[in-house]
This record gives C-alpha cells, sequence and structure tokens, in this order.
C-alpha cells in the first residue's frame, strides 16, 4: 500500500466552524497570542489562560468533523494514511483516522505545568480550577504554547520522508518548524497542496497545488494517489 502523509493544518477545520488560530487584526478570539498561548502568559494570569482554553474546549466539542475530515479517514481503506495535524482538536479522530500525530497538543487533554510527559484525558469541556497532577502542580492545556519545543517533530520528520505521496491541506505553511515538513520528503514523493491560496504560496515547482478549500480540495485527491 502507498504511505500516503497528510499535513492538516487550521482551514481543514475552519469548515466545521472552528476559527484560524489569529485573524486578520492579529488576535486570536479578541486576545493577544501573547496573552493566552505563551509560558508567559501561564505564569502571569493562568485563570485566564485556562478560561480561555476552557471556551476552546467548549467550541471543538461542539463541532463535527466535516466532508474533508471523512474522506480522509476513508482512504485508508485503499492506502497507508498518516495524519500529521498542527490542529488541536480532535475532529480527525472523530471522523474515523487510525494514525494521527498532533504536532502541537490536544486540547482535550490536560498536562502537568511540571512534568508535560504526564497527560490526562478532560472529562467534560474543562479543567475545573484547582486541578492537580499526581505531583502535586496545576493542570494546565496540552498545547504546545509559542517558545515551547514540539515534542513530535522528530516523529513526523521520519513520516515525512518515508512518505509516497505528502499532502499539505489547509496551512500556509507559515508555522516553523512544522512548515518545513514539506522539504524533508525523498525526491520521489508525490507532493500535493489543497488550499484556497495555493497558487501564491511559494513551494517547489513539482507541487501539484488545488486552489479549493479542504472539503472540495480531498474529492480530488484518490485518483492523484494512485496516478
Amino acid at each position: 500500500m502507498k504511505k500516503v502523509v497528510v499535513f492538516t493544518g487550521a482551514g481543514i477545520s475552519v469548515e466545521s466552524g472552528l476559527p484560524t488560530f489569529r485573524g486578520t487584526d492579529g488576535l486570536w478570539e479578541g486576545h493577544r497570542v501573547e496573552d493566552v498561548a505563551t509560558p508567559e502568559a501561564w505564569q502571569r494570569n493562568p485563570a485566564l489562560v485556562q478560561d480561555f482554553y476552557n471556551k476552546r474546549r467548549k467550541n471543538c466539542i461542539e463541532a463535527t468533523p466535516n466532508e474533508a475530515h471523512i474522506k480522509l479517514a476513508e482512504l485508508e481503506k485503499d492506502f497507508d494514511v498518516h495524519i500529521i495535524t498542527q490542529n488541536i482538536d480532535d475532529l480527525h479522530e472523530r471522523a474515523g483516522s487510525s494514525k494521527v500525530l498532533h504536532l502541537h497538543g490536544e486540547i482535550r487533554k490536560s498536562q502537568s505545568s511540571i512534568n508535560p510527559n504526564l497527560v490526562y484525558d478532560i472529562k467534560g469541556d474543562e479543567i475545573i480550577s484547582g486541578s492537580v497532577c499526581e505531583l502535586g502542580s496545576p493542570l494546565r492545556p496540552h498545547v504546545v504554547w509559542f517558545g515551547e519545543a514540539v515534542p513530535n517533530m522528530i516523529p513526523a520528520s521520519k513520516l515525512a520522508s518515508q512518505a509516497d505521496v505528502f499532502v499539505v491541506i489547509g496551512t500556509s505553511l507559515q508555522v516553523y518548524p512544522a512548515a518545513n515538513l514539506l522539504y524533508e520528503t525523498s525526491p520521489l514523493c508525490k507532493l500535493i497542496l489543497i488550499d484556497p491560496n495555493a497558487e501564491e504560496y511559494r513551494v517547489p515547482p513539482n507541487v501539484i497545488k488545488i486552489s479549493e478549500k479542504a472539503s472540495k480540495g480531498v474529492r480530488y485527491l484518490a485518483d492523484l494517489i494512485v496516478k
């Protein structure tokens, strides 16, 4: 079976009603990113950060997978499909994808504020104020914030290097180090980019561009993979 690695960004979840990370005004849901998505923000005002992610988590739970998520899951019938996502929602998993690697964490999980390897599923849609890990430290969102390492970059890079087909969906390829994955594929790997603004992106000349929203662009994937 061909190994198909799909790298997804916020654009695939927009059609499920989840907003992109940062708006045109530079704010994320009315907040400066520096105030809700950095370790310093957590140190300054953990209550604000916790409340912010509790609301985002509720939004994610209420959202449902769209056609793009579902069709990617269906590709597993014919291909060895691996999803690498920058998204913190669980829409890929709920659509049926069985091999999903989250680069930036998972919003429906919490982690210890002193040991990031201690990760817990969240029951319900919020981390209750005062909740602590087994070491006694406060629980924080299991999300990689600006200024923190991206521990899953190593397995993601390995997957990219092994791909027969590497598909980019709904990301502007502006967030590093994740954007480097496109360039870690083998010379024989087929490269496909699905995004409404695909023609505007600076990518290698051998990239097949599909200038469509995710839900429409994935309809062409199966045929492109087998060619």
